[in-house]
């Protein structure tokens, strides 16, 4: 079975396009009704609303397991990921907390 970083990165590499003047970056979900984390790639031309590409599910629920798997992500990559709903939460290995500020649109 293929990690899941390298899926992630497969998937990332067709829809980074390198447009002048579009912000991208990845998007990490902490689903916790589904015990799942999902990556998005985010993509927003200057002057237009972003758009949510669904890149992964990681059905392994363990923060220990997506530090490392974050980890092999940001090695390969120099997007910025943004994390949503991780409040209170901090990495086990880092001991830093995931998210900073909570988004408008988080419960």
């Amino acid at each position: 079975m293929k990690n899941d970083a390298d899926t992630i990165i497969e998937r990332i590499e067709p829809l980074f396009k390198r447009v002048p003047r579009t912000m991208y970056h990845i998007q990490c979900v902490n689903n916790k009704y589904d015990q799942v984390y999902n990556f998005f790639f985010i993509t927003q031309p200057q002057h237009k609303r972003p758009h949510s590409i669904p890149l992964h599910s990681v059905h392994t629920y363990d923060l220990g397991y997506l530090e490392t798997v974050i980890k092999a992500i940001k090695q390969r990559t120099q997007l910025s990921i943004e994390f949503t709903g991780f409040m209170g939460q901090r990495w086990p290995v880092a001991q830093k907390e995931i998210q900073f500020k909570k988004r408008w649109d988080e419960d």
